[in-house]
């Protein structure tokens, strides 16, 4: 059991600690919003990347075959959401600082539950977890359920932290030219690492 433990939370570090478009959302997001709700995006990513172990030790080797046919259509519907997401943030960050907004006058953030929902999607849509996870199955590195819940506390808890560093972030640029820094550079951040999902090696 021993083993597992640390093989998944080997896996679910060695997944998780390469921040990309979906770790730079997180982080804009806690930046603008609260710990709960930052919390909540990060435990939706983090399930995410539990489906996926636990698709991988239940019959991956079986299902990365199916998906590969799918997974250029999956990366480039990856890359428009997060791309319209950057653009959505940046143009309302850009709207309330021309305008003046205070915090409490912006439109409503997101809930805890839709941010969950939102970043379980995003991160559903990365068919390369699916495949990582797979591959180790296969290679003999990883196996049952210990393993998929290891992953996916690991997972969890390099999230939560992203999401903790973006609200410590976000208090100490907490006024309008601090804001609006955050929204630009993280939306930047966002559109660059989603083009990367689909450029050549």
């Amino acid at each position: 059991m021993t083993a597992a433990v640390v093989a998944g939370a080997l896996a679910g570090y060695g997944i998780a600690v390469p921040v990309g478009a979906v770790g730079a959302v997180l982080v804009g997001l806690a930046a603008r919003t609260s710990v709960r709700v930052a919390a909540a995006g990060a435990l939706g990513v983090a399930s995410a990347d539990g489906v996926y172990a636990v698709v991988a030790v239940s019959g991956g080797a079986a299902l990365a075959p199916a998906l590969a046919p799918v997974a250029g259509p999956l990366r480039w519907a990856s890359v428009v959401a997060l791309v319209a997401l950057a653009t959505h943030t940046a143009v309302g960050g850009w709207r309330r600082y021309r305008t003046g907004e205070t915090p409490e006058a912006e439109a409503a953030p997101p809930g805890p539950v839709r941010a969950y929902v939102s970043f379980l999607g995003l991160t559903l849509l990365n068919p390369a977890t699916i495949v990582y996870f797979t591959a180790l199955v296969v290679g003999g590195t990883a196996s049952g359920a210990v393993f998929a819940l290891a992953a996916f506390v690991a997972s969890a808890s390099w999230q939560l932290l992203l999401a903790g560093g973006g609200v410590v972030l976000g208090r100490v640029l907490a006024g309008r030219r601090g804001r609006l820094g955050t929204t630009l550079v993280s939306s930047a951040v966002i559109v660059v690492l989603a083009v990367r999902l689909v450029l050549p090696d």
